[in-house]
């Protein structure tokens, strides 16, 4: 899987947009920094006290129950939401400035469900930074998008009609769409709501191919066991920072008990609770 990633056609994961940017140069920036950031909606803070680094392939689960801030964060680190006070940076830059070097997939569910597009053509709106949006898709464009379909496993699904998709084959489109846009970070919110296993596996598979590429992951959920399965880092919210780090520090009982309450924890080892 990470040798076919590698050979994208005309693309590598982490790709620089800039020529002059080495890879030691890259390596040795965070992806994200937060330096105690709060985020406020008309001066009142809704996210305070976020502390932390993301580092070049490194997975960071955002994890907290549902209000809690997690979208929040995605969209700070996106550059639509300001910083009140303290600062993000993402790949040595303010936000908005990194947009193009960060792929973003949404929770499939949101989306039109009566949109008439396919499988392909969603896929080749990753490319759109490149080709811009009059100009007609180029072969070398129509190869990467069928390769990210490759990977997700969904090459024979490529002409139907997107809305015909299961969820769960809908979110692995939606990741092609994201591996063709070659990001150095890659955002997802809740990218396993509502998912099949067989795509669950599908998804996991290809986010650890992207990693080993180089390529940082950030995830947004509620599951406390994916967070211990798959991620090296997690930023523990609820409103405000109670944690981030190693996961087995992080997610601590003490830590889910200030989060989510006693009476929202099962009695049960934490790597096997998942709180919805």
């Amino acid at each position: 899987m990470t040798e076919a990633m590698r050979r994208l056609p005309g693309d590598t994961f982490g790709k620089s947009n800039t020529a002059t940017e080495t890879a030691t140069e890259k390596a040795a920036v965070p992806v994200v920094v937060f330096d105690e950031a709060t985020v406020a909606y008309d001066q009142v803070p809704v996210l305070t006290n976020v502390h932390g680094t993301i580092e070049v392939g490194r997975a960071v689960a955002v994890i907290g129950p549902h209000g809690a801030g997690k979208s929040i964060l995605i969209k700070t680190i996106l550059g639509m939401v300001p910083v009140a006070s303290g600062s993000v940076t993402v790949l040595g830059r303010p936000p908005a400035q990194a947009r193009r070097q960060i792929a973003y997939v949404p929770q499939a569910g949101t989306l039109d469900a009566e949109f008439p597009v396919t499988v392909t053509q969603v896929v080749l709106t990753g490319r759109y930074r490149w080709i811009g949006w009059v100009r007609r898709p180029t072969f070398t464009d129509r190869a990467v998008a069928s390769h990210a379909l490759r990977i997700v496993g969904l090459t024979d699904r490529a002409r139907d009609r997107f809305t015909t998709l299961s969820v769960g084959q809908r979110q692995r489109v939606l990741l092609a769409r994201a591996i063709a846009q070659r990001p150095r970070l890659l955002l997802l919110d809740e990218p396993f709501d509502r998912v099949d296993a067989l795509s669950q596996q599908a998804l996991l598979a290809t986010l650890t191919a992207m990693r080993s590429d180089g390529t940082s992951v950030v995830i947004s959920s509620h599951d406390l066991a994916l967070a211990h399965l798959t991620c090296d880092d997690t930023c523990l919210l609820n409103r405000r920072q109670f944690g981030f780090g190693p996961t087995a520090v992080t997610l601590t009982q003490e830590n889910l008990r200030a989060v989510y309450g006693r009476t929202a924890l099962e009695p049960q080892d934490d790597s096997a609770v998942a709180v919805r």
